[in-house]
């Protein structure tokens, strides 16, 4: 019996256990240790083992994408013959701290590593020590390459906000299933991401930590995607990215970028499925708002009384609302651009439209408003003011027009102009009247109201005076002296000076002039331009004793051509004092008796640009 027992030990049994269990044992280890080195070297990022003393023990093959060494070169190594010597403290002493704990830890800062070539190499990456026992065996790093990211932002140098923000966004989360889409690992930056701790030993279904939906999209991808042999450099990486949509503590959804690839076995089988994901969540929710206003401006557009049109620099039609139609009576968007161009403006408009078309081709900048005239299908023709401003349409440059139908407001002014211009005529035959009745009274009155209206006609037009402005001067000019029809003619052609109390009976002419003409229906100020034209700056005029900017300007400007020709014309009592005269009287009191402006252009008219009296 004892020699059977040492032949069976010898022949690989155990008392206790099934013959060939050692083999079994060993085929699994073998078989494990596999898919170990499959899942490393096919991660995208380095995986790194040392012991305790910092000695290298393992390196996947990913190491010589990035350093240029193969792992059989580092293997035997201490890993700080590799660290910049500028970063070889620090690394030392975060090593010696990381030993000590079974947390993860997370380098607090990039490591400068010295490539094969010479060239530095910024690494990050994440580490946990590992156990033999109940004692640590070694520290298990997974580094990634940040050179790029770390150039970047050396040359942009960004605020530390900004800096933090983008390390937190490159913490990436990965999870390993196999066909029948079970999870056999789950990286624990997922657990932390979905607020739960998750098992993951086979037990748990990718339809638990992602919504049906993502679950669906993903099936679909791996039926319609998944290629037949491993030949690409990934071993099977799958075409595309997924949005999956992650299952959160308290049923909170966060979206994922995703992208899957297929861990393959010496024959070549696909055996598992390696998922790679990054949160997107806020970008999920600015799209989400993108696509939220884009509706609500679409709204505004569908649902604006104003017409709008979105175009291109040929005039082609991609959008119009319901408002545009019903300007045209067209029934749809399709009539619309079935009608031609041609058809839907007058000759007159076309031909602007044509010029303003080629313009726009050759690269000169239209007007952004005008007016057109539209023939309806009705045959109606349409005044329409047009806003016109270039704009980016899907991402292309397109033109938003928008369209005013003016036609009765148009029609209004017409018929307003009409009216108005009635009204002049019938102001200047009133005023014509009034002047003839001046004439009549006192022949002195009629060629001085004519010279004064002229005089202050220029001078409005030297201070660029509007044109109305320009006009209503030179009317309350030729009747400005009405008022004096209720003095006496004895008093007004008298020879000698006058005394006060005539003097005073013709200071009352300004406020006569006024209640004489209160009443007439003018669009300017007539009567109270009339009624202030010897109202003085100071404040010593008559009747109201108005000061400064309290007096019209029109009134301002008829006191300083009242004074000019007054002193510079002859009358009953007196010679003409002559014109220097007058325009040492104004020049001398600028500023207190008359307004500054007015004085300069009626000097610049005599002393510059020749001025008569006619």
């Amino acid at each position: 019996m004892a020699d059977k027992n040492d032949g069976g030990e010898k022949n690989g049994n155990i008392p206790g256990k099934q013959p060939g269990w050692n083999r079994q044992a060993e085929e699994a280890l073998q078989e494990n240790a596999h898919y170990f080195r499959e899942i490393t070297d096919n991660f995208s990022d380095i995986i790194i083992i040392a012991d305790r003393h910092g000695e290298i023990k393992y390196c996947s093959r990913s190491v010589e994408r990035f350093l240029g060494y193969k792992p059989e070169e580092l293997v035997g190594k201490s890993a700080f013959a590799f660290i910049h010597p500028d970063d070889l403290q620090r690394a030392a002493e975060d090593f010696a701290q990381a030993v000590l704990t079974d947390e993860d830890t997370l380098f607090p800062n990039t490591l400068r590593i010295t490539h094969k070539n010479g060239s530095v190499v910024y690494l990050e990456g994440l580490g946990r020590n590992f156990l033999n026992h109940s004692d640590i065996a070694g520290y298990v790093m997974n580094v990634r390459d940040v050179t790029e990211r770390r150039k970047m932002e050396e040359q942009l140098k960004r605020s530390e906000e900004q800096y933090r923000l983008l390390a937190d966004h490159m913490s990436d989360y990965v999870w390993l299933m196999d066909s029948g889409f079970r999870i056999t690992y789950i990286s624990p930056s997922l657990e932390k991401l979905l607020g739960r701790k998750l098992d993951a030993e086979g037990q748990l279904l990718l339809d638990e930590i992602i919504t049906p939906a993502s679950c669906k999209a993903v099936r679909d991808l791996l039926s319609t995607s998944t290629p037949s042999t491993g030949d690409d450099v990934l071993n099977g990486l799958l075409a595309g990215l997924l949005e999956l949509e992650f299952i959160s503590k308290k049923d909170r959804t966060i979206w994922g970028e995703c992208k899957f690839s297929l861990i393959r076995n010496e024959d070549g089988q696909a055996i598992y499925i390696l998922g790679e994901g990054r949160n997107i969540s806020k970008r999920k929710q600015i799209e989400t708002a993108l696509r939220e206003s884009e509706m609500n401006f679409r709204r505004s557009l569908d649902e604006s009384p104003l017409g709008v049109r979105i175009s291109t620099a040929a005039g082609e039609t991609i959008y119009a609302n319901r408002a545009i139609l019903d300007i045209y009576g067209y029934e749809s968007v399709e009539e619309l651009k079935a009608t031609p161009i041609k058809n839907r403006y007058t000759p007159e408009s076309y031909a602007e439209y044509q010029v303003r078309k080629y313009k726009r081709q050759r690269g000169d900048f239209g007007p952004s408003e005008y007016d057109i005239n539209i023939v309806r299908k009705t045959g109606e023709i349409r005044h329409l003011h047009v806003f016109r401003k270039q704009i980016f349409w899907s991402g292309i440059k397109q033109f938003h027009v928008i369209y005013q139908d003016i036609t009765e407001r148009q029609q209004a002014e017409e018929k307003l102009k009409a009216t108005l211009e009635n009204l002049r005529q019938s102001i200047k035959t009133t005023i014509e009247v009034l002047n003839m009745a001046s004439e009549a009274k006192d022949p002195y009155v009629s060629g001085h109201q004519k010279r004064v209206a002229n005089l202050a006609r220029a001078i409005a037009s030297e201070e660029g005076l509007p044109h109305d402005k320009i006009e209503g001067i030179r009317m309350a000019g030729t009747i400005h002296d009405i008022g004096k029809l209720s003095v006496p003619a004895e008093i007004l052609s008298k020879a000698t000076r006058l005394t006060n109390l005539e003097f005073s009976l013709v200071k009352e002419h300004a406020q006569i002039g006024y209640d004489i003409l209160k009443n007439v229906e003018s669009p300017w100020p007539l009567a109270k331009i009339v009624q202030q034209h010897h109202e003085r700056m100071n404040g010593t005029g008559y009747p109201g004793r108005l000061k400064g900017e309290d007096i019209l300007i029109e009134s301002r400007i008829m006191a300083v051509a009242d004074v000019v020709e007054a002193m510079a014309s002859h009358r009953p009592y007196r010679p003409a004092l002559g014109i220097d005269a007058a325009l040492d009287e104004i020049r001398k009191n600028r500023g207190i008796l008359y307004d500054e402006d007015v004085v300069d252009a009626c000097l610049t008219l005599f002393e510059e640009k020749g001025y008569q009296l006619v």
